[in-house]
C-alpha cells in the first residue's frame, strides 16, 4: 500500500493505493476506501487554485458549500437579526438554509437565483 495526497479543483486528498504487480497472482478486487481530506497541518504541495470569491469583509455571508443559488430572500437595505434566513442554496438536490451570522442591513449582494457559488464564496455583505 503507498499513500498517496492528490488535489482536485484546489482540494487535497490523501488516498491509499494498492500497488497490482503483474508477475503476482491476481487477488479479489478490494472495495477502495473513500479519499480523506488532507488535514490543516499536513504541508499542500499545490497551490489552491483561486475561486471567483467576491470581495467581503467581516460582515460577509459566504457560502458553505459549492452549490446553486434558489433564492435571495433579502434586499440590500433590508435590516436583518442573526439567524434570519437570507439565502437558499441547492447542492444534490438538497436546500441548505445559510442564515446572516449578525444583526445589521444588507449593504451589498453578489449572487442572484441560479448563480453557482463555491464553497466559502461571499454572497452578501451585512453592515
Amino acid at each position: 500500500m503507498k499513500r498517496l495526497r492528490i488535489t482536485l479543483e484546489g482540494k487535497s486528498y490523501e488516498v491509499e493505493v494498492e500497488l497490482l504487480d503483474e508477475s503476482a497472482p491476481a487477488a479479489a478486487p478490494r472495495r477502495a476506501a473513500a479519499p480523506r481530506r488532507a488535514s490543516a497541518a499536513a504541508p499542500i504541495a499545490a497551490a489552491a487554485k483561486p475561486t471567483a470569491a467576491a470581495p467581503g469583509g467581516a460582515g460577509a455571508v459566504a457560502s458553505p458549500l459549492a452549490a446553486v443559488v434558489v433564492s435571495v430572500d433579502v434586499k440590500v437595505g433590508d435590516s436583518v437579526s442573526e439567524g434570519q434566513k437570507v439565502v437558499t442554496l441547492e447542492a444534490m438536490k438538497m436546500n441548505t438554509i445559510v442564515s446572516a451570522p449578525q444583526a445589521g442591513t444588507v449593504k451589498a449582494i453578489h449572487v442572484g437565483p441560479g448563480d453557482g457559488v463555491e464553497e466559502g464564496q461571499a454572497m452578501i455583505e451585512i453592515a
